[in-house]
């Protein structure tokens, strides 16, 4: 490929994706120059892997965004805001990619991208997983795994790519997946984002730039998403757990879910029988099950790996039970609406764990629901948003006293131990990112599994 030889190329954010982006580039004959708010001492190993490879540099605060409009192109990290004046005054003037972008632009095979405020990467993986099921080797990532950059070259046309995208990754796209799926939508990113309207403009662009012979799946229980399908070219899929859809997935009145399309209708699997917990979850089965399907999954194949499927680590994830007390990671819970739908996955009381970072979303709906659920029996607050959190609580009823502080997850666990009786239920669904405390919601869940791991054997 000859379309970046020679080619002055700045790449900006050396993280976990554009470290493979730079080694394709560089491959292909780019001129690199990396750019990151970390010095070269913070960057550490990665500077010193890069710098060997031919990379020039220009790190720091103050000039990493300085002169890129003199760059043939310009890749930036996912998650950088894309109000910075720096990046605005490039709108236009120079073509701002990312490693998703190029994986579309350079992908042979046809691509499956998924996206949503939540229910990503379980239904991302349970894709893979109906595939794989049925024989069809494919290839996923996007959002999680490694970069897809790094073996886009060698993946032949017959084995579908299935990709999680953020919003962040998808907001500067000019192309679109050949099958698009949107999750849900609620607030979320409004820290980088700024407007939830930016937010969801991100979001759509995960199907506006299909062609008429591609397809969109849209979950129609959620108004942004069931509208959404309106601006589609496409054909168009819906999934529901309250309607009867067509062409689509639904739940019917005998807690069947069936497919429905002009051919009749076609039986698949009881919820009862799905091996994840939680309405939101037999959602994400419903979505996953009509993107596999428009892969080229088989329903048995499908229905297999429904009813095999135990979910994704950090995801309503069982760790333990203790002195008949059972505790769950749900560490990916980054947001109000995901730490709701945890909670309306028990029916057994809740101890709920929550606060973390402010990405300055409400968190009035989810107070809603601590207090007149009935199911949440305590609420352990720690982090940035302990008191807006707690706030919340008070303006909806300054009756319910079931609120106690945490100075960190080990004194929350240990309270929740505390608070617990049999039968209870302890959830960590923090409804905030983890950036005051832990570097991602990964190491906040993987210490919440050793505290309580440690406790387990404590007790025995």
């Amino acid at each position: 490929m000859k379309q970046w030889e020679g080619k002055q190329v700045a790449v900006v954010g050396l993280g976990i994706s554009n470290v493979p982006l730079i080694i394709y580039l560089l491959r292909h004959g780019a001129v690199i120059s990396g750019r990151d708010r970390k010095t070269a001492s913070e960057l550490g190993d990665t500077y010193a892997s890069l710098r060997n490879l031919g990379v020039d540099f220009c790190l720091g605060p103050e000039e990493y965004l300085q002169g890129l409009h003199k760059y043939d192109a310009v890749f930036l990290t996912p998650g950088i805001p894309k109000h910075l004046p720096e990046i605005q005054a490039l709108m236009g003037q120079v073509p701002l990619l990312s490693e998703v972008a190029l994986v579309l632009q350079q992908a042979q095979a046809p691509v499956y991208g998924i996206t949503g405020s939540s229910g990503k990467t379980t239904t991302t993986t349970l894709v893979g997983e109906m595939l794989k099921a049925a024989g069809i080797k494919c290839h996923v990532g996007g959002n999680i795994g490694n970069p897809l950059i790094e073996r886009i070259d060698q993946i032949p046309a017959d084995q579908p790519i299935i990709m999680e995208l953020s919003s962040f990754q998808l907001e500067l796209l000019s192309q679109s997946p050949q099958a698009a799926l949107v999750t849900n939508i609620s607030e979320n990113h409004l820290d980088v984002h700024l407007t939830m309207e930016n937010y969801i403009q991100a979001k759509k662009q995960i199907y506006l730039h299909q062609q008429p012979a591609d397809a969109a799946v849209f979950n129609y229980d959620d108004p942004i998403v069931r509208n959404m399908a309106s601006e589609a070219v496409g054909a168009v899929y819906f999934f529901s757990s309250k309607n009867a859809v067509k062409p689509g997935i639904y739940l019917d009145d005998q807690g069947m879910l069936v497919f429905q399309d002009a051919a009749g209708i076609v039986p698949l699997i009881s919820k009862q029988d799905i091996g994840l917990i939680g309405e939101h979850n037999l959602q994400n089965v419903m979505a996953a099950a009509l993107l596999a399907h428009l892969a080229g999954a088989d329903w048995d194949a499908i229905c297999s790996a429904a009813r095999q499927f135990r979910g994704v680590k950090h995801r309503l994830e069982f760790v333990a039970a203790i002195n008949q007390v059972e505790y769950y990671n749900d560490s990916i819970a980054t947001s109000p609406a995901r730490t709701i739908a945890g909670i309306r996955a028990f029916t057994q009381p809740v101890i709920l764990i929550a606060g973390g970072y402010d990405k300055k979303l409400s968190f009035t709906e989810l107070a809603e629901v601590v207090v007149k659920s009935g199911r949440v029996k305590a609420v352990i607050l720690l982090g940035q948003t302990a008191d807006l959190i707690a706030e919340e609580i008070t303006a909806v009823s300054p009756d319910y006293k079931q609120v106690y502080r945490a100075s960190d997850l080990s004194h929350a666990v240990d309270l929740a131990a505390q608070l617990a009786d049999c039968g209870d239920a302890v959830l960590l669904s923090p409804a905030c990112a983890s950036f005051d405390m832990y570097p991602n919601f990964e190491a906040r869940g993987d210490h919440f599994r050793s505290i309580v791991q440690e406790l387990a054997v404590k007790d025995r």
